[in-house]
């Protein structure tokens, strides 16, 4: 059952929390993952990802979160998918993946990055988060 007012039975929902990541190759088909230096999963290496801000859309946080935590500007190719799944802090997270590509900047972690780097397909580190690894699948073949 889900959680209500008792006295006017408004319906109070729980909902999950929206997240982007990014997939972005290098001319050499190398993918960018930046290293995380907050929790969860501080240390490990991820696509440069956030929770959505109420007051940008999905496009405008992927976008953010890519200048913020790598310094690259990037335009948006195409949305690869979503993904729904547990979150160690939230009870649940939806994450909207896009394809990039760079468009300029220079490439430096930042926010709470503390590594930004390409990665050979054929060399890739332990990815932090299920959502990400589904998108790096969805864009691979992996």
């Amino acid at each position: 059952m889900r959680p209500h007012c008792p006295a006017c039975n408004w319906v109070y929902y729980k909902n999950p929390i929206p997240a982007v990541a990014i997939v972005l190759f290098n001319e050499n088909r190398e993918l960018l993952l930046v290293k995380r230096g907050l929790q969860p999963k501080a240390g490990f290496w991820a696509l440069p990802s956030g929770y959505m801000e109420i007051n940008l859309t999905p496009e405008e946080n992927a976008l953010q979160e890519l200048e913020e935590e790598t310094g690259l500007k990037g335009k948006i190719m195409h949305c690869v998918g979503w993904f729904f799944g547990k979150s160690p802090i939230y009870e649940r997270v939806l994450s909207i993946g896009f394809r990039m590509k760079a468009i300029g900047g220079k490439l430096q972690a930042g926010d709470d990055a503390v590594d930004v780097k390409f990665f050979p397909l054929n060399n890739l580190p332990v990815i932090a988060f299920d959502a990400h690894r589904d998108f790096i699948a969805k864009e691979t073949m992996l």
